[in-house]
């Protein structure tokens, strides 16, 4: 009997995901951020996203393991990686300029008595050059920084299975979909500066080293799309930068606002103990807004951390209210 799982990464750039003068062509419409990729995720959509410049890279990891009276007796990888274009506007005409996709990294597969665990690299760079100062010799670069990430995968003779990002480029988001196209989980943490410093060379898979990665839970698909309503008015709207370890609100204070975390991840702590995780698309603060009560929580970053805040009325009742529902108490 033959069973295949597959497990699949997106990466894309989220609005306001990069810092300094890099972000310029960005803010002048010469490129462009990425819209989010969709909740969920069949196979023949890569082809589709790609061509559509939705994604700058997809990793595409999909194994099948030989099961024979209960014993595995073979197994292999028969997945793929896809890389997408940039698309520069000069003038009246837009160009594209396709990225440099790195071999596929498959490691040899690692077996149980009754499982089989697959490990691959997928990633890549723009095909524009990028002149940089970089983090060690030759403290120079013309290419582009690297982007990647890398998808285990875990397949048991029964025909369940496990998968995780073991190790992601720190640059940009990483969306995980599992064997069914669903979204699952997502890269928690954008560091542009150490990418656009670091991620080249030695710093990558295929020089040897792999960047370990913070995952977060994913939100509600309700919050998805009320953040991408918020997002795309979003330029009157204050953003809040929040230091690893400092509090977003105390538990106990008074305030209506809502907050959407763009980046980072914060912990939910209720009289100092930490009780939940929250990290980017989640929507905060609705029970205060609903109640105008004191806060229930504290919420303190965990890493580096940015948020809007978005004003009682940047949603309506009802919105809050399916927010609230879907939240643990204490979230709030």
């Amino acid at each position: 009997m033959r069973i295949e799982k597959s497990v699949t990464a997106i990466t894309w750039i989220p609005s306001e995901a990069i810092e300094g003068m890099p972000k310029l062509p960005f803010e002048m419409g010469i490129t462009h951020y990425d819209e989010p990729p969709p909740d969920r995720l069949a196979p023949e959509q890569l082809e589709e996203l790609r061509d559509a410049d939705r994604f700058r890279e997809a990793n595409h990891l999909k194994a099948w393991i030989e099961v024979d009276d209960g014993k595995i007796v073979d197994c292999g990888y028969s997945g793929d990686a896809l890389i997408g274009t940039t698309r520069v506007k000069i003038g009246p005409k837009t160009i594209g300029f396709p990225g440099i996709q790195y071999p596929l990294i498959q490691a040899e597969p690692e077996r149980g008595p009754d499982w089989v665990k697959f490990v691959q690299s997928a990633g890549g760079r723009m095909g524009l050059p990028a002149p940089r100062r970089v983090k060690g010799k030759p403290f120079f670069q013309v290419s582009s920084a690297s982007a990647w990430t890398t998808l285990e995968l875990t397949v048991h003779a029964d025909g369940t299975h496990e998968h995780a990002l073991a190790g992601a480029s720190p640059f940009p988001r990483h969306w995980v979909y599992d064997d069914e196209g669903k979204l699952a989980e997502k890269s928690a943490e954008i560091d542009f500066e150490r990418w656009w410093r670091e991620s080249y060379g030695p710093n990558t898979p295929w020089g040897g080293e792999d960047s370990p990665t913070l995952v977060s839970a994913v939100e509600s698909e309700l919050e998805r799309a009320l953040a991408r309503l918020v997002m795309k008015d979003s330029k009157s709207l204050t953003r809040r930068e929040v230091a690893e370890g400092d509090a977003l609100v105390e538990q106990g204070e008074e305030g209506g606002e809502l907050f959407l975390v763009l980046d980072g991840v914060f912990d939910v702590e209720v009289d100092g103990e930490a009780v939940a995780q929250v990290g980017p698309g989640t929507i905060l603060g609705e029970r205060a807004s609903l109640e105008g009560k004191e806060r229930t929580a504290t919420l303190r970053a965990a890493t580096r951390s940015r948020v809007v805040v978005l004003p009682r009325d940047a949603l309506d009742q009802g919105e809050i209210t399916a927010i609230a529902s879907s939240h643990r108490r204490e979230l709030s």
